[in-house]
């Protein structure tokens, strides 16, 4: 009963932030909870796991909440110190998803994979004494994962061979600029991540330098950028707005209205911005995008955005636990919120849906141009990346990790290449990586050719005349497309992706951002945009 009483009061303790003017209906609740763990406890016949039904149903509960007030128990406090400063004690690599088995996918340059020599592809096989067998990559990461300057022995399969590696973990931060580069055009480029402590400062470096350049213009990158800390956002803002212009208000139920300004003087006041998003910009990244687009300060191009308009605060629970809680919602310069959806309306299985268009309400911007609430940011410029939409062999040779495993294998078997600059797919290398298909058994299944089996069954069930049928079964083979015409029809679509990736084994990020940048339908459309200063 000690242990039930401590878990108890642990769940009261979390729940009576909720409780100020609502006690009687949470006191009752409270006590129903009580009374069903005690008899469980008194009378159940085997031994209860307290712990994990607690954070099972502290979880549960949540989710009706909405995704993003989340329970962290004290053994999870690692994943908010990620969340909150882009910082973990680890080895610098991420991991993937290979088959029954997980595989390094890509070690960060000078971080202690990469130095300890750690290369992507490696299938990893033991961590210290743990046999990594039908693991996935959750299990995986937590075991990589550990106190900075703890020791790690790992061992790989790479190319049928057997590696160990011996290296210490240390204090990972991944930087919020993914990659920053002066493009061709004189137009400074700036990939931004994430919105984590200290990272405006990270973006003002990179604009410094870009500046340095010789930059004309900035392409901001928000692109699956998921947002983060509200404060960072507004300091991006003052290197662009004038002191004191309001940037973001927040309003709860049970919090004071606070108006976030920018503090300071702005260093690039007349630098031409545009800004490119997408359905995975979010939170404070749709902050920057939409005061931007509010104060008429840059041009937006890409998709709408994801539509979070809700702030977060980290509390602290008994016996060391956090809450990551809801306590308000954000609105824009121009006074609206883009909160796409309501989730304390919803139906009665539990689903939520977005704020239709038509629900939704105007409001203008700095200059009077008319936007609209309750959807995410809807770009000045829409452009959806057209390459996504193609389905063809470069999809099926993507799906199925072709080029992520011919790049391992060209790695381990090309210990040096040109610069970066003078990197490009030959012939002979061509040749070779069809070669490897074939020497791998890859065969290219087409999306068609995958309804064709239903497509025969229910033509032999249906009441179809023998002839129609021997017409679909004679359809299977047209279905069958040969791989080798289908390779070198794609040719050219699928050197690029070839490119990036084998570049990436040896030039990391870098080599990946500097050809994928190439063939950017977002980003080339909006460099043609002539002017971007709105004043």
């Amino acid at each position: 009963m000690k242990r039930l009483t401590l878990i108890f009061l642990a769940f009261c303790l979390s729940l009576t932030l909720f409780a100020e003017s609502e006690t009687p209906r949470v006191d009752k609740h409270l006590r129903i909870y009580y009374d069903i763990m005690r008899e469980l406890d008194m009378y159940y016949t085997d031994t209860l796991p307290y712990e994990q039904m607690l954070e099972v149903g502290v979880t549960a509960m949540l989710k009706r909440v909405d995704p993003y007030t989340v329970y962290f128990p004290k053994q999870k406090q690692q994943d908010v110190r990620m969340m909150t400063t882009g910082k973990y004690g680890g080895i610098g690599a991420i991991i993937q998803q290979f088959g029954d088995s997980v595989c390094v996918s890509n070690p960060y340059k000078g971080m202690p994979a990469q130095k300890a020599g750690l290369r992507a592809g490696d299938i990893i096989l033991r961590i210290d004494s743990t046999d990594t067998k039908g693991l996935k990559t959750d299990g995986v990461s937590k075991l990589l994962r550990g106190n900075p300057g703890s020791k790690i022995h790992l061992e790989v399969l790479r190319e049928n061979e057997k590696l160990s590696f011996d290296f210490e973990r240390e204090d990972i931060t991944l930087s919020p600029v993914s990659y920053s580069a002066l493009l061709p055009d004189s137009s400074g480029y700036i990939c931004f991540s994430e919105f984590t402590e200290r990272s405006a400062g990270v973006f003002a470096h990179a604009l410094d330098s870009l500046n340095g350049l010789g930059m004309k213009r900035i392409v901001i990158d928000l692109r699956g950028n998921g947002g983060g800390l509200i404060d960072e956002a507004v300091k991006i803002m003052s290197l662009f707005v004038d002191r004191g212009t309001p940037i973001v208000t927040v309003k709860g139920r049970r919090t004071k209205d606070h108006t976030y300004r920018t503090a300071s003087n702005p260093k690039y006041k007349n630098l031409p911005v545009i800004v490119l998003v997408d359905n995975q910009t979010a939170s404070a990244a749709e902050i920057v995008s939409g005061a931007m687009q509010d104060l008429d300060r840059g041009i937006i191009v890409g998709t709408r955005t994801y539509g979070k308009g809700l702030v977060q605060n980290i509390r602290p629970i008994a016996f060391d636990g956090q809450l990551k809680l809801t306590t308000a919602k954000y609105y824009i310069p121009s006074g609206r919120c883009i909160q796409a959806i309501d989730y304390s309306k919803r139906r009665q299985d539990g689903s939520v849906e977005r704020v239709p268009d038509s629900l939704t309400h105007t409001f203008k911007t700095r200059l009077g141009r008319t936007v609209r609430d309750g959807g995410g940011i809807v770009p000045d410029l829409v452009v959806e990346d057209d390459t996504t939409k193609k389905i063809n062999i470069t999809y099926d040779l993507y799906r199925k990790q072709m080029y992520f495993r011919y790049a391992n294998h060209y790695r381990n078997t090309h210990p040096t290449v040109p610069s970066m600059k003078q990197m490009t797919i030959t012939d002979a290398i061509f040749n070779d990586f069809v070669s490897f298909l074939e020497k791998v058994g890859y065969k290219y299944e087409t999306e068609t050719s995958r309804f064709y089996k239903p497509l025969f069954d229910m033509a032999n069930r249906e009441d179809l005349d023998s002839a129609t049928i021997a017409s679909v079964e004679a359809l299977k083979a047209a279905l069958e497309p040969d791989f080798h015409n289908a390779v070198y029809r794609q040719r050219e679509l699928i050197e690029k992706d070839l490119l990036s990736e084998i570049a990436t084994r040896y030039y990391f990020n870098d080599g990946l951002f500097y050809f994928n940048l190439q063939s950017d339908e977002v980003l080339l459309k909006a460099l043609k945009l002539q002017s971007v200063n709105k004043k």
